[in-house]
């Protein structure tokens, strides 16, 4: 049992050697992309759900 686990943790240092990992500037570009999206998503749903708010409130509960 202890043989298999050794065995598993030197393949798996072997298998980390393949990654093709991003570089500092790709991993920041991509990071900025993401929050960007991120921040565009919330403020584009914000701004559906405060109007179908305001059209629930005026239509549909009549306050």
């Amino acid at each position: 049992m202890f043989q298999k686990l050794i065995v598993f943790f030197q393949e798996a240092r072997v298998e980390l050697k393949h990654i093709n990992w991003p570089t500092r500037k790709e991993a920041v570009r991509l990071t900025t992309v993401v929050i960007g999206i991120s921040l565009g998503l919330a403020f584009f749903l914000g701004v559906f759900d405060t109007f179908f708010a305001y059209l629930l409130k005026a239509f549909v509960l009549g306050s």
